[in-house]
């Protein structure tokens, strides 16, 4: 099914990318080519053969890990991905992490706090992440953290004082993992600083999420009979609650995870705009906003197939915490 929805998404993209009404040819000749640029790069193109001809070169293409070329940069688009692509897994892996420990700590103590104070803030907190919009809340952190109190950078993925006095070199793509081979403990500690608001800002709407299906599946829980028989035996409380409850309350929380991360890699778009960070999202929206198809379709597929392939982890843990559930 998770190659079926991949070979679905390619050719719906294909398909939009032909009825756009653009010529492709013209856009990657530029405006001022003259009428017999633009059809020979047509013919280099293989625009002018039959739409079902170039689905099967496209489709060749595609499985050999071609995503084609960019019309703006006129680079491999696998090439501009190496650069931005990493910049925007750092930042959700990020603030996945931070839903996950965040967002199942914060159901299981408002859970076992159920009725009461922490339980009642809890609520309050979580309702809140999932209303406020992600733009006004990056906004507002800004005039917090870096206009009044001046603790924290505004934007960009590192500081130009690393970039003339510690430069990192580049292995993975991912800056604390990359400072941190190098030794380079102080772009380590600045790439850090420039983490901690746009992952802020991402994780509020999962954390909020993810704490909610937690509370709910750990009220459910607790009513268990083993868990009554565990109380009446007088097991420590948080033994209950993180060794016992937590681990069947998470079968439904996991599938929350999935969605939670899925909306980190598309709400990334938006935060990367607002706090300059050169990933994913800053790469499509220039794409975008230069009609650049290659570019669309290619980062369409990168991300369809990283949230199927998250979707299909998740299934496969469930299937390892859950003993009901059959693998047929």
């Amino acid at each position: 099914m998770a190659l079926g929805v991949i070979a679905g998404v390619t050719v719906i993209t294909f398909t939009l990318s032909q009825v756009v009404p653009s010529d492709p040819a013209r856009l990657y000749a530029g405006a001022r080519a003259r009428p017999e640029q633009v059809a020979a790069i047509r013919q280099q193109l293989g625009l002018d053969e039959s739409i079902v001809r170039q689905f099967q070169k496209y489709a060749g293409r595609l499985l050999r890990g071609d995503l084609g070329e960019s019309f703006r940069t006129r680079r491999p688009i696998v090439e501009d991905l190496k650069v931005f692509l990493p910049a925007t897994l750092e930042l959700v892996l990020l603030s996945t992490i931070v839903a996950l420990v965040g967002g199942i700590s914060i159901g299981v103590l408002a859970a076992a706090d159920h009725g009461k104070a922490f339980d009642t803030l809890g609520r309050l907190v979580t309702i809140s992440g999932v209303s406020i919009p992600a733009f006004w809340l990056a906004i507002l952190f800004q005039l917090l953290f870096f206009s009044s109190l001046g603790w924290l950078p505004a934007g960009g993925r590192i500081g130009r004082d690393v970039l003339l006095e510690a430069p990192i070199h580049v292995r993975t793509g991912f800056h604390l993992v990359d400072a941190a081979l190098q030794g380079n403990w102080f772009a380590w500690r600045d790439a850090l600083r420039h983490l901690v608001l746009p992952t802020a800002v991402l994780a509020t709407y999962p954390v909020a999420l993810v704490a909610r299906m937690t509370r709910a599946a750990m009220l459910e829980v607790l009513t268990e009979p083993y868990i009554t028989a565990a109380e009446a035996a007088g097991l420590p409380r948080r033994t209950i609650l993180f060794r016992l409850a937590l681990k069947n309350a998470l079968i439904p929380t996991l599938t929350v995870l999935g969605l939670s991360f899925a909306y980190s890699r598309t709400g990334a778009v938006l935060i990367e705009l607002v706090f300059s960070w050169p990933g994913l999202g800053k790469y499509v929206t220039d794409a975008i906003v230069r009609t650049d198809f290659p570019v669309i379709v290619g980062v369409t597929l990168v991300v369809t197939v990283i949230y199927v392939s998250i979707n299909l982890v998740i299934d496969l843990v469930q299937l390892v915490l859950d003993p009901r559930i059959e693998l047929k």
